[in-house]
């Protein structure tokens, strides 16, 4: 597959459905979140210690996840080839969940707002946790346009987004944990 084609040099590229569209439209925005913060994990991956590296498979899981995300953004769901587009699988959320509660097992119980940082790969969970958010807020604005029930696959992206959110915080707090690293609890200057 050649990257450089020279087709988006006038600010329109192709979406996976076939139109051409300007760089700027909402659809690649949202998918361009969802891309941000696939490289982020890959990071965050890149900055566990050694003691986290069992978090790494985790994390690749979570990246996979986001790919169909991605094309559906990319895609306009009445064109023929949104058939080819794999459905968006409950199943990683429900994976989500049973990861937060595992870490959340192990970890002391939060007493207030915290400011995000820590070790590395804390920091970098957190920043993941900021760009999901993003990419989250991103997908409800896109779906405003759209008269009717929200379809499935969308709902499906805003489940695993809200969950995965939840992922990257509960995360950097087990890495600090894991680390050594206390966390720092917000406080009001007076």
């Amino acid at each position: 597959m050649k990257v450089a084609t020279g087709s988006g040099d006038g600010g329109r590229t192709s979406l996976f459905s076939g139109e051409r569209v300007l760089k700027d439209d909402e659809r690649l925005e949202a998918s361009g979140d969802v891309d941000e913060l696939n490289a982020v994990i890959g990071g965050l991956i890149a900055a566990l210690p050694p003691e986290a590296a069992s978090c790494a498979p985790e994390l690749r899981t979570v990246q996979s996840d986001l790919f169909p995300i991605g094309a559906w953004l990319s895609a306009d769901g009445s064109a023929p080839s949104a058939a080819l587009l794999p459905p968006l699988d409950p199943e990683g959320t429900a994976r989500l969940e049973r990861a937060i509660g595992r870490m959340e097992a192990a970890l002391p119980e939060l007493r207030s707002f915290l400011l995000p940082g820590g070790c590395p790969a804390a920091a970098w969970a957190h920043l993941a946790r900021t760009v999901c958010r993003r990419a989250e807020r991103r997908l409800v604005r896109l779906g405003r346009g759209s008269p009717g029930e929200a379809p499935a696959w969308r709902r499906e992206a805003l489940r695993y987004l809200n969950r995965l959110s939840d992922y990257f915080f509960v995360l950097a707090r087990t890495l600090n944990r894991v680390a050594g690293v206390e966390e720092t609890p917000w406080r009001r200057e007076a």
